[in-house]
């Protein structure tokens, strides 16, 4: 379970104090995550999440997650509401570690998402692009392509253990994006990591965008090849389900159409977005793990993603008309 930290009563009722609950009826960990500890608490007030930010998350990016997150909700997206201290702070400190309150939303995320899903979550992607097109905050995204030289500096013997082949096709990769990486796409607050298990539904509605620790500024586009690469590939991660992409772009486009320029990137960007997932995730099934007990994700997952990716020539390879 993702709890590092848990709280004493005498630190729980200090914190709930802060921000001015009453009558809590319940508090308990939540198993999912793996960066923070979360925690379910219900009082008088009604249901909320409250979440540690244990070291992987630095003291000076919260306004910006949080800002952009009050922002969002304030616009009417299905984002979850930072709960301010009675003195109108974002965070309270606990054993000198960031904590914040936020509203709970509704829902259940879906391992196998339908293609009516993916329509959904791409209009509400394309909703929270608008909505966030004015955010006062800037945050550089650190792990873009300057980035992932390093994250692969050093692991092509551990990567081409689990996978064989794989060192030379991302060498190639990463010349490949030296030289050829987009530079003049529209740009904006970027979600980054909008998987499945970072969305909510009730029904085929979209009932909640959560985990925004990856945001940044970057391409617009970008945030899109994400989401192809976390929405629309089958089990094995080798087979790109055409529906879905489609289901996805449409669903986009409904609220922001893609320029052509947009169109033409998205082979380049859903392939840096897939080796992108590939380097952390080896970098993580590499390095040992302390404190909770947490599933690391298997880097192979991508290998396959990349391959596609490769091969792709145009946004119709992802299903856009």
């Amino acid at each position: 379970m993702a709890v590092y930290t848990e709280p004493s009563d005498d630190e729980l009722a200090a914190l709930l104090r802060g921000w001015g609950l009453e009558g809590l009826r319940n508090f308990k960990g939540i198993a999912e995550g793996v960066q923070n500890s979360n925690f379910l608490v219900e009082a008088h007030q009604g249901r909320f999440i409250m979440t540690i930010y244990e070291k992987s998350v630095a003291l000076e990016d919260l306004p910006f997650y949080l800002g952009l997150t009050e922002q969002a909700a304030n616009a009417g997206l299905p984002a979850a509401r930072p709960i301010r201290t009675t003195d109108g702070l974002l965070t309270q400190m606990i054993r000198g570690k960031p904590t914040a309150l936020c509203s709970f939303l509704d829902g259940v995320s879906t391992k196998r998402p339908p293609a009516s899903h993916a329509r959904a979550v791409g209009a509400a992607l394309a909703r929270l692009h608008q909505a966030l097109s004015d955010f006062s905050g800037t945050r550089a995204n650190d792990l873009g392509p300057r980035d992932w030289p390093s994250l692969w500096k050093g692991r092509s013997r551990q990567a081409e253990a689990l996978e064989p082949g794989i060192a030379a096709a991302v060498d190639t990769d990463l010349a490949l994006f030296r030289t050829d990486w987009p530079t003049d796409l529209p740009k904006g607050i970027i979600h980054a990591d909008l998987f499945p298990d970072n969305v909510l539904f009730l029904g085929d509605e979209v009932s909640g965008l959560i985990d925004f620790y990856f945001a940044c500024n970057d391409f617009l586009a970008y945030d899109v090849a994400v989401m192809l690469n976390a929405w629309c590939f089958e089990a094995n991660g080798r087979e790109f389900d055409l529906v879905k992409g489609r289901a996805l772009i449409s669903g986009y486009e409904s609220v922001r159409p893609l320029s052509q320029a947009e169109r033409d990137a998205l082979p380049i960007l859903a392939r840096g977005a897939a080796l992108r997932f590939f380097l952390t995730r080896l970098v993580d099934w590499m390095t040992p793990m302390d404190g909770a007990l947490v599933r690391k994700k298997d880097p192979r997952d991508y290998a396959g993603r990349l391959a596609f990716h490769r091969a792709a020539r145009s946004a119709a390879d992802y299903g856009a008309p």
